[in-house]
């Protein structure tokens, strides 16, 4: 799968098991529970977990302390 339900632009996104999945273009997005849906069809969470449409769950990535 190199695009999602919602991409129609000209460079295909990456595929929701790509490595690279979130460089995938935002159709929806609500800033107020803090998630994005990307056009390959993954839910992506402000603290960097995602969600794949095949319903896998991709935790969040740890940060350093500062």
């Amino acid at each position: 799968m190199t695009s999602g339900p919602g991409c129609a632009h000209r460079t295909p996104c990456p595929a929701a098991d790509a490595a690279d999945r979130s460089a995938a273009v935002t159709l929806s997005r609500d800033y107020t529970t803090g998630w994005a849906l990307l056009c390959n069809g993954v839910l992506h969470f402000d603290d960097t977990g995602e969600l794949l449409p095949d319903g896998q769950i991709i935790a969040p990535a740890v940060r350093a302390a500062a």
